[in-house]
């Protein structure tokens, strides 16, 4: 058959006075040709009809392709046993061409990004073989969508607190940052809505004015707009973990910031050129970074337990035993790498951060009193005894006194009366008590309750108006 081409200059031909002959033999092709082409007048290729050995069968095969689930084998066996006379091929041919179970594909779009647009952030789970065990890591890695820049960490786990860690460190790398980072509606960076309609969460937009970008969602099912970050992550499974393995997760970070290193300076024969040359264009345009940035930490508020360690994610970590914080509340920074611990505003501690919930004991030494030291400071000074003069140092010569006579127990019980009755009342029952030489918890609770009868409790017979008590 001849082509839309050819067809057109016979046509032509034929207009400027060219015989049948003289235009096949021009052109190559038979008189029975020219005289088709010059009889339909027309340029274009005309469709060839034929009749299609499934179209009789075209209800029974949509209804057998909803009752198959779509699986045009048994289609095609259902009508083999109906005794249709139609090859599985025929089948397939018909269905595609009737837009039966396919959808035309769309063809993928094209993005270009200016220097300094946009930069795309996403993670993806891969595996990985650390300290000798194979496990599941979240890969995340941030790309320079006109450079092609990529930077890339591993964590056990990712979160919002990881999140900020990450994109911190990924910043610092690359020098700058671009106006918009791209994300896939994940979780940890949206409060609510998708796409264009997408909230940040305000930690996250917060941190994202600190370094003069925000956040920009794709539209959901639109994987293809974060492409730029997407592609790598194939070379990354099948690359930077195929055959690697790794001491921590401490070495796995700094040998993917060697390989990214390595893999922005090869020469890309997709890209024409290497990916630092192109960054090389592009980091004048970026938003400069401020000239402070904080570290990024989660914050805790634990309890220092009767051991004096505090617990983050299953880890405990020791607090020192001279500063007496059992039972004392403090704050815990968790940071990229360290457990910081804060007395109010002063740090008191620090330590190297567990990556992974695991349930060790992480202990400084220095924590911890001299062998017998410990015992000795407990029979010296009873935990009641340092509660007590934490809680009511007004109290501590009628504690020491306590002590002297009546022991531990004794202390115990007034603990129990500092912690269970207004301050006022104990204090002066404990100064009558202390004037007479009287070191029964017992009597002194009476003296504590005769104190506060009259402003705390009513008595049989007293009523406010002077009426006496129905006792019914």
């Amino acid at each position: 058959m001849l082509d839309q081409s050819t067809r057109t200059a016979i046509l032509r031909l034929h207009e400027q006075g060219h015989g049948t002959r003289a235009i096949a033999r021009a052109l190559g092709i038979s008189r029975g040709a020219v005289r088709d082409v010059l009889k339909a007048g027309a340029p274009e290729v005309p469709r060839l009809l034929r009749a299609e050995k499934a179209e009789p069968h075209r209800e029974e095969i949509l209804a057998l392709y909803a009752g198959c689930r779509g699986n045009l084998v048994r289609v095609h066996e259902e009508l083999a046993t109906a005794g249709a006379e139609l090859s599985y091929q025929a089948l397939t041919a018909f269905c595609r061409r009737h837009g039966i179970g396919h959808v035309p594909k769309k063809p993928a779009g094209a993005y270009h990004f200016e220097p300094g647009q946009e930069m795309q952030h996403d993670t993806s789970p891969h595996d990985a073989k650390i300290d000798g065990k194979l496990r599941r890591v979240q890969s995340a890695s941030l790309v320079l969508c006109h450079s092609r820049l990529i930077y890339l960490q591993l964590y056990p786990t990712f979160n919002r607190f990881l999140c900020k860690v990450f994109l911190t460190d990924a910043l610092n790398y690359v020098g700058g940052a671009c106006g918009e980072c791209m994300i896939d509606n994940t979780h940890v960076v949206v409060l609510h809505g998708t796409g264009k309609d997408m909230v940040p969460v305000p930690e996250m937009a917060a941190f994202a004015e600190r370094f003069s970008f925000e956040f920009v969602a794709h539209e959901k099912g639109d994987a293809n707009r974060s492409a730029r970050v997407e592609r790598p992550f194939h070379f990354i499974e099948n690359n930077f973990l195929a055959g690697r393995s790794f001491t921590d997760w401490e070495h796995a970070n700094r040998e993917a910031i060697a390989w990214c290193d390595r893999v922005n300076a090869d020469f890309s024969s997709h890209l024409h050129a290497s990916r630092r040359d192109l960054f090389a264009a592009e980091r004048p345009t970026l938003k400069p970074l401020p000239i402070w940035v904080p570290e990024v930490y989660a914050l805790h508020q634990r309890i220092v337990d009767l051991e004096g360690y505090v617990s983050v994610h299953t880890n405990r970590y020791s607090v020192p035993y001279k500063l007496q914080l059992i039972g004392r509340r403090v704050e815990v920074r968790e940071t990229k790498d360290r457990i910081l611990i804060y007395d109010g505003p002063r740090e008191i501690a620090g330590h190297q951060r567990v990556m992974e919930p695991s349930d060790r004991h992480v202990t400084e030494p220095s924590h911890r009193p001299p062998r017998g030291e410990g015992q000795k400071l407990h029979r010296d000074h009873p935990l009641e005894e340092i509660e007590l003069l934490r809680l009511a140092p007004e109290l501590s010569s009628y504690i020491a006194a306590l002590k002297a006579r009546r022991g531990i127990l004794a202390l115990r019980g007034l603990l129990r009366l500092v912690r269970d009755y207004p301050r006022p009342p104990l204090c002066a029952a404990v100064r009558t008590a202390e004037t007479y030489g009287l070191y029964d918890i017992a009597r002194l609770e009476r003296m504590v309750l005769r104190q506060i009868a009259d402003d705390y409790f009513l008595l049989r017979g007293d009523e406010p108006n002077g009426d006496p008590v129905d006792e019914r």
